[in-house]
């Protein structure tokens, strides 16, 4: 959530930070400031607004800034209401601290209280606001003790009296071309360039500048100046780390022609699988090799179950997961939402595998189950998106996706990513437990090397449709979608799309529930969305097949207007429902990669038809970094 950007250099602070702050929108925000300094200054100028970015910079037009150093945020409201006085960054009582702040302090109302009695005036709402006047109140002691303290050295004394989630910037006019970044929960990432430093809440603030980073751990800090950036850990060791370079091109976080980021990368999926397979399969063998996981083979053949903690949109992925896993690899695998795995007394051990997935590797609730399951004697394994994100520094082994920066909210690329990396992992277990011969792995991996052309196959057979669908049904209060076996979280997933960027209510259901419930809820003002799709070389799947078009009967006996998702050449679905999706025949482990595609499509349409604001839907924001 939010968005920081600093810098530190011979450019023009205000454009630097400003343009970066627009490559995060996506991450959700309700407010934007910026504070500058320069060595003739005494104090630190502030330019602050509610709102989006263009009133920050309408407030920046009236009254200009200029500077070697600075610090800009966009805030999601956590504590207090999103106003000018809310927005960072935030003073200390001489104006001359300033703090941005991604988390929340859970122990701020008390530090409030000791500081207000030692003389604080305090003019906001907001638990960061105290972060400032701590570090004022710790250089305030030592001066009076006759031992000054650095800013750095303040910093440090102030992030240990805080409990919580926090990613600090903080800057001071006493030492002019200098920040101080410091981590514990979200991410921060420092940038390195030719006689300039940057600090990023994400990549994308800074990648059109610097493509060096460093990622900053839980327990870090880092210094920044035009020099260079020093980290050290808050008990004031220092760190030696590489440097890592980014390898997106910065072309990939812009909008390239599309109207929307999130259409952009629906149509980028195609390319996602791609690269996520790349290198990974053997079309000669049916070999899987999984560079990035550092347990052994023979180990990862020993493990007797999994479970797999995730949020949102990864959780629907890891129940799909969930699904190939066992059947070919034949481990039993439990299912969490990360947010309840440690409050549940979770059982876990040496012989059981974590498995994390999440695609900015940086959620709050999944790195809390990671460590859990540390705890408990598992190893753990992370699907991640971000080379270098904390799920992936904390784990046993990694399975890198390489969707590309994601900027939608609502994620599209990064779950069939995640869909591609499971179903990798899956083969691999399989192989290693001896579950699949060379001659069924040759095929899976031949038909998973298909997917792709079959994806903007989809893409450009159902975009139109899609279209004409939300014209027909984007005024409708609610929808209901449903699916069997490894299809039902495909319709969560959608349901999940579609009320995320549309805010229409919408449920994901099992299609075999619907005598125990949801019959209640059909009528004819009710969109009702199937997937009905079938593998003719499983049996197991026509059988799924058939009893959905049971489901169907139920739905329009009783008026309910049916959208089917089917395999070409069904005609017979045809004759049952109103409208029928058409995709490309696919195994029945893999089909879940194209029914996905037309439910993205249509969530989009919709919600471009009822005028929302599709990459950045409201009350959301894209990294989950506070529990």
């Amino acid at each position: 959530m939010c968005g920081i950007v600093g810098y530190v250099g011979p450019k023009k602070v205000v454009p630097v930070i400003i343009a970066g702050l627009r490559r995060l929108e996506y991450r959700g925000y309700d407010s934007a400031g910026i504070a500058v300094g320069s060595p003739s200054s005494s104090t630190l100028e502030v330019r602050r607004a509610p709102g989006k970015l263009r009133n920050l910079e309408e407030v920046l037009r009236e009254h200009p800034l200029d500077g070697t150093f600075g610090i800009g945020h966009t805030r999601w409201a956590t504590h207090g209401r999103p106003t000018e006085e809310n927005a960072h960054p935030h003073r200390d009582c001489s104006g001359r601290i300033v703090v941005v702040h991604n988390g929340i302090v859970e122990n701020y109302l008390d530090l409030k209280r000791e500081l207000s009695a030692q003389g604080h005036i305090f003019v906001t709402e907001t638990d960061t606001e105290i972060i400032a006047h701590l570090i004022e109140q710790v250089q305030n002691d030592a001066v009076a003790a006759c031992q000054p303290l650095s800013l750095e050295a303040a910093v440090r004394r102030a992030v240990k009296r805080l409990t919580g989630a926090f990613a600090l910037g903080v800057l001071s006019a006493a030492e002019p071309n200098k920040i101080v970044a410091a981590r514990q929960g979200p991410p921060v990432v420092i940038g390195v360039g030719q006689g300039e430093s940057f600090v990023a809440s994400d990549v994308p603030g800074i990648l059109h500048h610097t493509r060096d980073v460093y990622f900053l751990g839980d327990g870090e800090m880092a210094v920044l100046t035009a020099s260079g950036a020093a980290l050290t850990g808050f008990d004031g060791n220092p760190i030696q780390r590489e440097l890592t370079h980014v390898h997106w091109d910065p072309i990939q976080a812009e909008k390239g022609g599309y109207k929307h980021f999130m259409l952009k990368e629906i149509w980028e999926q195609p390319s996602a699988v791609r690269e996520t397979t790349l290198s990974r399969v053997s079309l000669g063998s049916g070999k899987v090799f999984l560079g990035e996981m550092e347990i052994p083979d023979e180990e990862l053949a020993r493990i007797s179950s999994i479970v797999i903690a995730a949020c949102g949109t990864s959780w629907h992925a890891a129940l799909t997961g969930k699904y190939m896993i066992e059947r070919l690899a034949r481990l039993p695998v439990d299912v969490d939402y990360a947010s309840e795995y440690r409050y549940r007394s979770p059982i876990a051990g040496p012989d059981a595998l974590g498995l994390l997935i999440t695609q900015s590797g940086e959620t709050a609730d999944t790195l809390a189950a990671q460590r859990e399951m540390k705890a408990l004697g598992s190893k753990t394994v992370a699907i991640c998106n971000v080379v270098g994100a904390m799920v992936a520094r904390e784990a046993h082994g990694a399975v890198y996706t390489h969707a590309g920066p994601e900027i939608g909210v609502a994620s599209t690329k990064a779950f069939t990513a995640q869909l591609t990396a499971l179903f990798l992992l899956a083969l691999k277990l399989g192989q290693l437990r001896g579950r699949l011969d060379e001659a069924q792995s040759l095929e899976s991996v031949e038909q998973l090397s298909r997917i792709p052309v079959k994806m903007e196959e989809t893409l450009r057979s159902c975009s139109a449709q899609c279209e004409q669908l939300a014209r027909d049904f984007h005024a409708a209060r609610d929808f209901l979608y449903l699916g069997r076996g490894i299809h039902f979280p495909i319709a969560l997933e959608g349901a999940l799309k579609l009320k995320e960027i549309s805010y229409i209510h919408a449920e994901g259901y099992p299609a075999g529930e619907m005598k125990h419930g949801p019959n209640a809820l059909i009528d004819e003002s009710l969109p009702v969305v199937v997937l009905a799709t079938r593998d003719e070389a499983d049996p197991a799947s026509k059988l799924r097949y058939e009893k959905t078009l049971s489901n169907i009967q139920e739905v329009t006996a009783r008026a309910g207007r049916v959208i089917a998702v089917a395999t070409q050449d069904d005609a017979a679905i045809g004759n049952l429902v109103e409208r029928v999706i058409y995709i490309p025949p696919a195994p029945e482990l893999l089909s879940p990669l194209l029914e996905i595609v037309p439910l993205q499509l249509l969530a989009y349409y919709i919600a471009v038809r009822r005028g929302c604001d599709v990459d950045q839907p409201r009350n959301l924001a894209k990294s989950v970094t506070v529990e």
